[in-house]
Formats: structure tokens, C-alpha cells, sequence
């Protein structure tokens, strides 16, 4: 005979399953550092095809960009057909990607490389694809089964949903599909993800989309970009929140996008100094020797990766001059940016600047303790901390020192 459950009992057991997937943590261990690697929609928006990610595999390898630690290649929105098949899942485009997603991620893993997909917590993507509300465990099977490493997730369409509650069923939907995904939250910063999304994702947008303009912001009717200075302006109230495995997204990068090469190399300078997800969104098959340095110069992506995994804090700002320090596991590293339309003198006296970081819990007293110095970007010695800095920046440019 069987025993009645009492129904107390059994809202108790419900209440604690539900409590579990409300919990559930995404999948540790990844994103240790910020992830490096490219996206399609900078540049190709909707206009991207098998081609386009087999070429673009095959460019990452040959031009030294994997070597350099960029290894994720991230297809943006506009990659799936219009509906669903009739069991609700997500179909490639058949113009677009012909032999299907699980070919073209097959190909990108015989490269050494890990591939990623974009998707919307909305009934549709931001482009009027199909969205993943409602399909979150459907959808998840189907990264699984494809083989993806990343997955960028939206927040188009999104009337009437919260945020934490739409990322989380996700997150959850991923983990119990049993893959291993980096998971992107890209919801803009609106509603705090620094708050709550240390155990839902990897990394989070903390503002609007870029654009491929230094200063300022362009307008698009309903919504505007922010160009890098703008996005800037925003990140150091919330250092205090990104590390490893959880890190702050500035958004993707814009270098080799028509910026002059003074102004890529400002950009990533700070986004490097800020620990950012190094996101490439240049076309890499027509990129100028000079954005290939920039995008692989081993210094600065030293600075990106260090294990630390702490932001940059702003030390001082003067008319559009800021000085930026970067705590490290071993010394650090002074971004001097200037985001004004002039040449500025930098004049920094060590011994008068003692840091002290309530984040990193780092102190340097320069009366105490003496360090090397080297310019990154010129790549030369300079000296000790004993002796000042002096030297130009030029106009929307950056020096970056490291202290070791």
C-alpha cells in the first residue's frame, strides 16, 4: 500500500528543488581572465556566412592573433533562420550557413580556436530573429549539441521580463546541459548587473554598444553608441565588482575600425588597463600590419591577463588627462590617457604620488620602495621611480609604463 506524502511535505520538496535551479551557479573555472577572442557584429552586422567564420578561423591562426591569446571566434546576431523548426529549435540559416552551425563549429575547433554563439533573453533577437524566451533548456541542448565554448545573450524584445530571473534560468539551462559555456550577459548595464551576476555569467555589458569614434556619442533615432572615452567615463565606480571568472565588458573593441592608429592605441590601452574582454571587431582579413601590432602586442595583453584580475582605478584627472593604475601580481602598471584635442606635458613626480588601493589592498610608498620603469608602446627602459616622468602624449594617445 502506498504511504500518502503529506502535501506540507511535498510543497517543502518543491520549494527546496526550486530553490536549487534558482541557485544553480554557472559552470567555475572558466574566464579566469578576461576572454580574448572576435565577434562579427562590428563590423558585418546581419552579413555573415560560412565563409566569412571559415576565413576568419583561418586568419586568427596565421596571423598570430591565437598565439596571442585570442581564442574565441563568436558569431553575432542574424546566424539563425527566421522560425524554429516544427519542434521549436533553433535552425542556421540554410543561405547563409548551408551545411549547418555544427560543421562550421567543427571546423573552428580543428583550429585550435573556440567558437561561440549569440542568442536574445526576448521573444526576439535585436536583429527579429528568433529569441530564446520560453526555449531556455530547448536552446541550451542545442549549444550543447553544436559544440559551443561562448555564448553572447541580449536583451532586445525584453517587455515585461527581469533581468536577474531571465539570465539566471539560463545560466541554469546551460549547466544542466552539461557543456561548459562561457555565458556573455549583454543587457547593457540597465539593470546593475555587477550586483547580481557574479554567480549567472562570466562577464557582463556595462553599457550600450560601442561605436568606432573616440570621443562622443552618435545617435541611431530611439537609441545612441558611445564611442571608447564615453564608455570610459562610466567604469571606475564599479571595479570594485569584476575578477576572476566574472568580469566587467566595456563592449567589444573597436581598433582597425577607421579611428586614427593614435586612437586604437588608446582605446586599447585602457581597455587592457580596465582587465576588459579583449573582443576583436575588425575584419582580420584586410587588417593593416599596424592593428595587427596593436591587437598583439604581448605587453599590453600581459597587462589585460594578469592573474591579479583587478581594474584600473582613475589616480587623477586634469583637463582630459587622466592617470590610470593598474594593481598587479607582480608591480604595476600607469596609463597616462589623453582623451583632449592637444598634445599634453606630463610631469609625474613618483615620490610625491604614494597608491594606495582599497580594492587590490595594494600601498607603494615611492620614498619606500624604487622601481624599474618601461614604456610599453615605445618599448624602452626609463629609468627608476627615483628619477620624475617627464614626456608628451600626444592627442587622443596613450603612455603606458609598466612598474616592476
Amino acid at each position: 500500500m502506498l504511504k500518502r506524502v503529506p502535501i506540507s511535505t511535498c510543497m517543502l520538496l518543491f520549494a527546496l528543488l526550486f530553490a536549487q535551479a534558482v541557485n544553480a551557479q554557472k559552470f567555475e573555472g572558466l574566464a579566469l581572465t578576461p576572454p580574448m577572442g572576435w565577434n562579427s557584429w562590428n563590423t558585418f552586422a546581419v552579413k555573415i556566412n560560412e565563409k566569412l567564420v571559415m576565413e576568419t578561423a583561418d586568419q586568427l591562426v596565421s596571423s598570430g592573433m591565437k598565439d596571442a591569446g585570442y581564442t574565441y571566434l563568436v558569431l553575432d546576431d542574424a546566424w539563425m533562420a527566421m522560425e524554429r523548426d516544427a519542434q521549436g529549435n533553433l535552425v542556421a540559416d540554410p543561405q547563409k550557413f548551408p551545411h549547418g552551425m555544427k560543421v562550421v563549429a567543427d571546423y573552428v575547433h580543428s583550429k585550435g580556436l573556440k567558437f561561440g554563439l549569440y542568442n536574445c533573453a526576448g521573444t526576439k533577437t535585436c536583429a527579429g530573429y528568433p529569441g530564446t524566451r520560453g526555449y531556455e533548456y530547448q536552446d541550451a541542448r542545442f549549444y550543447a549539441a553544436v559544440g559551443i565554448d561562448y555564448l553572447k545573450f541580449d536583451w532586445c524584445n525584453t517587455d515585461g521580463i527581469n533581468a536577474k530571473e531571465a539570465y539566471t534560468t539560463m545560466s541554469t539551462a546551460i549547466k544542466t546541459a552539461g557543456r561548459p559555456i562561457v555565458f556573455s550577459l549583454c543587457e547593457w548595464g540597465n539593470n546593475k548587473p555587477w550586483d547580481w551576476a557574479e554567480h549567472v555569467g562570466h562577464l557582463w555589458r556595462t553599457t550600450t554598444d560601442i561605436t568606432n569614434q573616440f570621443n562622443g556619442i552618435k545617435k541611431f533615432g530611439t537609441w545612441s553608441a558611445f564611442s571608447a572615452m564615453k564608455i570610459v567615463e562610466s567604469q571606475n565606480a564599479i571595479r570594485k565588482f569584476a575578477g576572476p571568472g566574472h568580469w566587467n565588458d566595456p563592449d567589444m573593441l573597436e581598433v582597425g575600425n577607421g579611428m586614427k592608429v593614435n586612437e586604437d592605441r588608446a582605446h586599447f590601452s585602457i581597455w587592457c588597463m580596465l582587465a576588459a574582454p579583449l573582443i576583436a571587431g575588425n575584419d582580420l582579413r584586410k587588417m593593416t600590419p599596424q592593428t595587427l601590432s596593436i591587437l598583439t602586442d604581448k605587453d599590453m595583453i600581459a597587462i589585460d591577463q594578469d592573474s591579479l584580475g583587478v581594474e584600473a582605478y582613475k589616480l587623477a584627472e586634469k583637463d582630459s588627462l587622466d592617470t590610470w593604475v593598474k594593481p598587479m601580481k607582480k608591480g604595476l602598471a600607469i596609463c597616462f590617457l589623453n582623451r583632449s584635442e592637444k598634445a599634453q606635458t606630463i610631469d609625474f613626480n613618483w615620490t610625491a604620488n604614494p597608491l594606495a588601493d582599497d580594492v587590490s589592498k595594494m600601498k607603494v610608498d615611492f620614498k619606500q620602495t624604487n622601481y624599474k620603469v618601461r614604456d610599453l608602446w615605445a618599448k624602452k627602459e626609463l629609468g627608476t621611480t627615483k628619477k620624475p616622468f617627464k614626456q608628451v602624449v600626444p592627442a587622443h594617445d596613450a603612455i603606458v609604463l609598466r612598474l616592476y
